[in-house]
């Protein structure tokens, strides 16, 4: 059967899907149709992490509080999604496991835990894990020690586990895996161990590889040129987020890390693709569409991991097939996202390394903004103008909505040589704080990047935000507030002291009638209703 006939009978995969308790690829294709549920990470294929429900409104917002609060088993930071589905709520904890709770009252129906070595290692990151993908009637998570696993929704048993990467070289899994038409996609975290990265998909019935794509290309492969000597093999080019997907051209968009050693680029010549980047691949076999490098030459661990957000609007006279990003270098672009053709680009925080952009996108360094021995102050800090947490676009307003961490940090280098699973890194940075660090919430415009309204957080956030159909965008602070916002202005309407910092990204779901809204405080997640 072709894509275009199995498209087609999306109405009634989806009316027949509850009587089996899974979930389809038609139906996650078609996600906004049932607005009750919250199926893939960002919500839909697109990354919109647009809620289409509306029973909670400007009007009404004041009056949410908590409905049901669920504490974690572990300790650990807390930055998981959760997907629901069916009246069920599934989630992951620290470090890598799954819980399954009544998404009606957070009891818990079941709980899979995967016991991790003694000598893990996380070069570079947190011991988090970001969520779950699901299809048809299973559950599949990637785990901090290298592996992927599928569990049965029903009962989180075990259905099978595939050993993606050796975790002593490095390699680790923290996103959430995008399940697509009979595959799951995983990308790995390591950019700080000098791995070569790579971006992979498995049947997800049997967990056999179906192909793997190399972030930092080999002899004989294009791109190759971009890096000196033999500096490709331990490139990093981690693939640490979770990306987009377009199912009528199959293809899927994936956000790059950064070139490794991180601030030393003296021993990595070039412009080190795929390193900095956004690429499309065919979901089908791998093969890369095309690529677009926001920062070349990469110094600044200004990864492009960042959620590509995929929008259909008009472009000069003629509609288009648009990918958006607020990158973590204080830029943002417009591309189509067919061709990879750059349209539109400017800056929307403050940055102090670029005069701007060329026609084709490529940034106009200003001399001497490179890490030196000394230390070079440079706008933004590593942690980037934005970072992991996601961005939300409204197709009722137009904009999008970006959390804003605008520092500067004095980037330092230091000479480096590889040792297998230890700290690539060449260098390091001292951030500014205190009364030089500031967080936002941005609403721009998604055409032109330009701000229509911002909204002063207490300190740079490490939360993300979510717009709905109700006219709020709700987000969360280090301080353990979350707040509702008017889309429209940026005026606060609500918030709610959770008792924790909040790092996780907001979403919302309805159960038997009622909308809910949720986000992780601390180590709890607290679920909101009117």
């Amino acid at each position: 059967m072709n894509r275009a006939v199995r498209l087609a009978m999306v109405m009634v995969l989806v009316s027949l899907a509850p009587l089996f308790a899974q979930v389809p690829f038609e139906r996650l294709v078609n996600s906004h149709l049932e607005p009750e549920s919250w199926l893939t990470y960002s919500g839909s294929y697109d990354s919109h992490r647009f809620s289409h429900l509306d029973q909670i409104t400007k009007d009404n917002v004041g009056n949410l509080s908590p409905k049901w609060v669920y504490q974690m088993r572990r300790p650990g930071l807390v930055e998981t999604t959760p997907i629901v589905y069916d009246g069920v709520m599934y989630l992951t904890e620290s470090p890598s496991n799954v819980t399954a709770l009544d998404a009606g009252t957070g009891r818990t129906l079941w709980r899979w835990t995967r016991p991790m070595p003694e000598d893990l290692r996380n070069i570079g990151f947190p011991r988090v894990n970001r969520g779950v993908a699901v299809l048809d009637n299973r559950i599949f998570v990637a785990t901090l020690d290298g592996y992927l696993f599928a569990l049965d929704a029903a009962s989180g048993s075990v259905r099978w586990e595939t050993h993606v990467a050796d975790n002593a070289t490095g390699h680790s899994f923290t996103l959430a895996p995008l399940a697509i038409d009979g595959k799951v996609i995983v990308g790995t975290s390591g950019g700080e161990a000098g791995i070569r990265g790579f971006l992979d998909a498995y049947d997800a019935e049997t967990g056999q590889q179906v192909w793997r794509f190399w972030t930092i290309p080999g002899p004989g492969e294009p791109g190759i040129e971009t890096w000196g000597g033999n500096s490709w093999m331990n490139g990093a080019g981690a693939t640490w987020l979770t990306g987009s997907y377009d199912p009528e051209l199959n293809l899927l968009y994936w956000g790059i890390g950064n070139p490794g050693p991180d601030w030393n680029g003296d021993v990595r010549p070039g412009d080190n693709l795929y390193t900095s980047s956004v690429v499309a691949l065919d979901a089908d076999s791998g093969t890369l569409a095309w690529h677009f490098q926001f920062t070349p030459h990469d110094t600044h661990d200004w990864d492009a991991n960042q959620i590509p957000v995929l929008i259909d609007r008009e472009w000069e006279g003629e509609e288009r097939r648009l990918l958006i990003l607020a990158n973590r270098n204080a830029f943002y672009y417009v591309l189509d996202r067919k061709t990879g053709e750059f349209l539109h680009g400017n800056e929307y925080s403050k940055q102090t390394w670029a005069t701007g952009l060329d026609e084709n996108g490529r940034p106009l360094e200003i001399p001497g903004m490179e890490p030196s021995y000394d230390g070079t102050l440079v706008w933004p800090s590593l942690q980037g103008a934005t970072n992991w947490f996601s961005p939300s676009y409204s197709p009722d307003t137009g904009a999008l909505y970006v959390s804003i961490r605008e520092m500067g940090s004095y980037y330092f280098k230091s000479d480096v040589e590889f040792e297998e699973g230890e700290p690539y890194l060449g260098g390091g940075e001292q951030a500014l704080r205190g009364d030089d660090a500031q967080g936002w919430v941005y609403a721009l415009d998604a055409l032109t990047g330009e701000r229509r309204w911002q909204f002063r957080l207490l300190s740079p956030p490490w939360s993300g935000v979510m717009a709905t159909a109700g006219g709020l965008v709700i987000g969360g602070s280090q301080e353990g507030n979350v707040y509702a916002l008017d889309d429209d202005t940026g005026e606060p309407l609500w918030s709610f002291f959770v008792g924790g910092a909040v790092r996780t990204n907001p979403m919302s779901f309805s159960h038997q009638g009622t909308q809910y809204i949720v986000m992780a405080g601390g180590s709890s997640l607290f679920v909101f209703g009117l």
